[in-house]
């Protein structure tokens, strides 16, 4: 197979998985029934001269179209991007739906998977993870002037969320029942229509729907949970060189000072360290 993916290899894939959720999804790695690829090493990278990189493309500020037609970006991009560049080869990146993103790992379409993925146990039993380059709390989200002030007032209410999500699973814990949506910005608009009383979701996600409305949201974030989601370059087991060498590469990014410049952009503040 090449390593050059492409989109259309992808499409199909995407085609039959439900609707793209955000970063800190739980949907079932490997659940597609696609045939598994052997890891890459990073004699194969280098070789190739190419990391292929998947990501969502529509996961604003981590990976996105500014202006929705315009070059990919996002603080995702930018940190593989330095990684590339440590280690002296092209990033391709190939864009799907977040349910489908891990199928083509499996696959071996792409090599390695930038999309704000959360480490979870779950997920070491079946992929290798480089040390984390962002750290973040959920955050309650609640209209101006609720009466829901933490995680207990949620028994009974009504919480948007994307169903794979692992937020679902934390508001469901808290008694809620769960409206699906296919992202933040939907769960937002049903917050101000009064259709549902909250939301959970990673703290950068709602720091960055505000800075995009001015501040002006009619939302609060009233609580954090008590977890802190760590997410990392994700790739198939029997890649160790190469995670040795990304994890290599962050360490340097980190050291000058490059993976704080990339957060200040995107966050104003560094969410690359604890």
């Amino acid at each position: 197979m090449s390593r050059r993916s492409t989109l259309a290899g992808l499409a199909a894939v995407a085609a039959a998985s439900v609707a793209l959720v955000g970063c800190s999804s739980s949907a079932e790695p490997g659940a597609s029934g696609e045939a598994e690829s052997s890891g890459v090493t990073l004699e194969q990278v280098q070789e190739a001269g190419v990391l292929v990189v998947g990501t969502e493309g529509t996961y604003s500020p981590f990976s996105f179209h500014e202006g929705g037609a315009g070059e990919l970006t996002g603080y995702d991009v930018e940190v593989i991007t330095a990684v590339g560049e440590q280690l002296g080869v092209e990033v391709e990146f190939v864009e799907t739906q977040w349910d489908a993103i891990f199928a083509a790992l499996d696959s071996g379409r792409i090599d390695v998977i930038a999309n704000q993925v959360s480490i979870t146990p779950e997920r070491q039993e079946r992929y290798l993870f480089s040390e984390p380059y962002t750290y973040s709390t959920g955050v309650l989200v609640v209209p101006e002037g609720s009466d829901i002030a933490s995680l207990d007032d949620l028994a009974g209410r009504v919480s948007a969320q994307s169903l794979t999500s692992n937020w679902a699973e934390v508001a469901r814990g808290a008694g809620a029942e769960v409206e699906e949506v296919e992202g933040f910005a939907q769960a937002a608009e049903l917050l101000r229509s009064g259709r549902v009383d909250a939301t959970i979701n990673d703290s950068l996600t709602f720091l960055d729907y505000e800075q995009a409305q001015g501040g002006e949201t009619g939302l609060e974030a009233v609580a954090e949970t008590d977890e802190v989601s760590e997410s990392a370059v994700a790739m198939r087991q029997g890649s160790e060189s190469l995670l040795a060498a990304i994890d290599e590469a962050l360490a340097a990014l980190a050291a000058d000072g490059t993976l704080a410049e990339i957060s200040q952009v995107y966050f104003g503040e560094d969410v690359s360290q604890p």
